[in-house]
């Protein structure tokens, strides 16, 4: 296939942040079939209690500095909170197909070095092995600010990464009821768009197969839906 036939019949895929860090790490036939072929598994609504706790967490930290997040982080604002961003479209040249990412943070920071940040907030302790998925997320968004879509949220350089871990640890009483007291950590990850980019390749490789890959192992809606069809 010659050049210009190839750009012809180019792929544009569309991605999620949040599919890099969950949806990817558990089955990449999912994650193939959701992107390419518009077959998603079904969704389950986030329990109420977790989305009051993320609001309240960002009510709190919204009008504060950035040093009372954690003692690590420069001196900055909140700069938006929950937003939509995209980037612009990039085209892949090892597979000549194209992608953008197009995803909701969660807090992005500015600095008064000039330079920004994008957290994550999180309520339980992070484990080692998931720094790295969360890294994939966290990634997405810098390259989307960074290299945004026209009239998309533009700000750069993204320099800070990293996840706010706030993880309650003990109760204690309040005149007209009891008050949970949270600990604060800071996870920071360092970025490295060139990791970021073998991520890339692996990912585009696997959605320009002509068909889905293999479930991975283990991967319950795989299963499921197998012996529903061969039912």
């Amino acid at each position: 296939m010659n050049l210009e036939a190839s750009k012809i019949n180019s792929k544009t895929f569309k991605l999620s942040p949040s599919d890099f860090a969950f949806l990817w790490n558990e089955c990449k036939r999912c994650f193939y079939l959701k992107i390419v072929e518009n077959v998603k598994r079904p969704s389950t609504p986030m329990p109420a209690i977790f989305v009051k706790i993320d609001s309240i967490m960002k009510d709190y930290f919204e009008h504060k500095c950035t040093t009372e997040f954690h003692k690590d982080l420069p001196k900055g604002k909140v700069e938006f909170g929950d937003r939509w961003i995209q980037s612009k479209v990039f085209e892949h040249k090892k597979t000549g197909n194209k992608f953008y990412i197009k995803g909701k943070t969660d807090t992005v920071v500015s600095f008064h070095n000039g330079s920004y940040g994008v957290i994550d907030f999180k309520t339980s302790r992070i484990a080692p092995d998931n720094v790295e998925k969360y890294s994939r997320q966290l990634h997405a968004y810098a390259l989307s600010l960074e290299k945004p879509e026209e009239g998309k949220p533009h700000l750069n350089p993204v320099r800070t990464l990293g996840l706010l871990v706030v993880e309650p640890h003990s109760m204690d009483d309040e005149k007209y009821g009891c008050i949970f007291k949270n600990s604060m950590s800071w996870q920071p990850i360092t970025k490295d768009y060139r990791q970021f980019k073998l991520f890339i390749d692996e990912m585009m490789s696997i959605l320009s197969l002509p068909k889905a890959p293999d479930p991975d192992p283990g991967c319950k809606w795989c299963e499921f839906s197998k012996h529903g069809n061969d039912n």
